[in-house]
């Protein structure tokens, strides 16, 4: 038996776009694990691409910023469970609309920033709620978060205040969950990384490479190695962490002031 115990499971992931996507390291562990992979992307030219990279896999669309789309999704996958019960649940949506340019945050656009919400926080309330019944009582659901909230990268815009409260609505859906289940909601927050979203953010490559030289071991932060630890969180093993945001950052944290970077500031 594998040491996860994820052999067997059934676990839905939401939030594939290309092989580059945190979703699909995860996607890809998980079935290394055994696990039976259930795909919710949000296009169906993302369905296509994920059918290629998961054949054996059940993919359905679902724009999560139409609430309607998430309970159809919802109502697929029960159908195609027949009975059975959903033991993990993966939250991997972020978006941000930089279509004007980047903006001082003061400037920022309530439109915009009241999508980013929609789509990178609540879409996670509004997911739990929905998939509820289907959720068996010892589930265990991840959310993708950042290293830091608190870090006030001009690059990222809005979406720091945004990842913030999607953190803190992991203790609030515990505890309303608490009340009939021991599902677990938990929290993966990797340093920067090279995806495709990423690459649309302004800024982000120079950023990327700072972080490279930040790092303690110098080398960059890979998607695998934030699936790793989501699948640890998605497994029974860590059955005593709910409501915490699990930081991988390859100790970056704590290495602002390494003496390369330092030197290379100033001299």
């Amino acid at each position: 038996m594998s040491f996860l115990e994820l052999a067997h499971k059934t676990v839905v992931i939401f939030g594939l776009a290309n092989k580059k996507s945190v979703a699909c390291a995860v996607g890809r562990v998980l079935v290394e694990q055994g696990a039976r992979v259930i795909h919710v992307v949000r296009s169906e030219e993302r369905r296509q691409t994920a059918l290629k990279l998961f054949p054996q896999s059940l993919v359905l669309v679902c724009d999560v910023e139409d609430e309607a789309n998430i309970v159809r999704a919802r109502d697929e996958i029960k159908a195609a469970l027949a009975g059975t019960k959903i033991h993990g649940l993966v939250h991997s949506i972020a978006f941000a609309n930089y279509s004007e340019g980047l903006k001082p945050f003061h400037a920022t656009l309530k439109r915009d920033f009241l999508q980013a919400v929609d789509i990178s926080c609540f879409s996670l309330i509004s997911i739990a709620h929905h998939f509820q019944e289907l959720l068996d009582s010892d589930a265990s659901v991840v959310t993708i978060s950042i290293s830091t909230t608190r870090m006030a990268a001009e690059n990222y815009g809005y979406m720091a205040p945004i990842k913030a409260a999607l953190d803190s609505s992991l203790c609030f859906l515990a505890k309303s969950f608490s009340a009939f289940s021991r599902v677990r909601f938990n929290s993966v927050a990797p340093g920067l990384l090279k995806t495709s979203a990423s690459a649309g953010i302004p800024g982000y490559v120079d950023s990327y490479l700072y972080a490279e030289k930040a790092i303690l071991r110098k080398q960059a932060l890979t998607t695998a190695e934030v699936a790793d630890t989501v699948a640890f969180l998605l497994s029974p093993r860590s059955s005593g962490i709910t409501t915490q945001t699990i930081v991988v950052d390859g100790g970056m944290a704590v290495n602002y002031f390494d003496r390369e970077i330092v030197q290379g500031t100033v001299s």
